[in-house]
């Protein structure tokens, strides 16, 4: 991370979502431990990219409840590798979703998968040391 300059990170939700508590405190704990956080509530996966690449951050967070992870997920992701950022910025999905599918939203493209629980240490420390590797 350069010296002086705060990771920044998009939260988001995709369009169908209907609770916000877990994002929410998310942001919270990511402020917290001195990050930026831009907040764009719910947007289509062309959206999110294009505030993504708008507000040129380091991480798209996305908060899943509803499900269609995997697909809204995907379409994510090839809108992040058309835009040409997908090796650039770090993606992650947190939330509720079948344990079965945090292999699966590896696969399509997701750096990190984190459950109800997880930690702001394990989520801020996955997030600061994704991102000095991709420095």
């Amino acid at each position: 991370m350069a010296e002086g300059r705060k990771i920044k990170v998009l939260l988001a939700q995709f369009s169908l979502e209907t609770h916000s508590r877990g994002i929410i405190t998310v942001a919270g704990m990511l402020r917290d431990s001195g990050m930026e956080v831009v907040y764009i509530g719910n947007n289509t996966p062309e959206q999110i990219m294009e505030a993504a690449v708008h507000e040129d951050v380091d991480v798209v967070g996305i908060s899943s409840y509803c499900g269609g992870e995997l697909a809204l997920g995907a379409d994510l992701m090839a809108e992040a590798e058309k835009r040409g950022v997908k090796d650039s910025m770090v993606f992650l999905l947190g939330g509720i979703f079948p344990p079965a599918d945090a292999p699966r939203l590896k696969e399509v493209g997701f750096d990190g998968v984190f459950s109800p629980g997880a930690t702001r240490e394990e989520i801020a420390g996955f997030i600061q040391n994704a991102v000095g590797a991709r420095e």
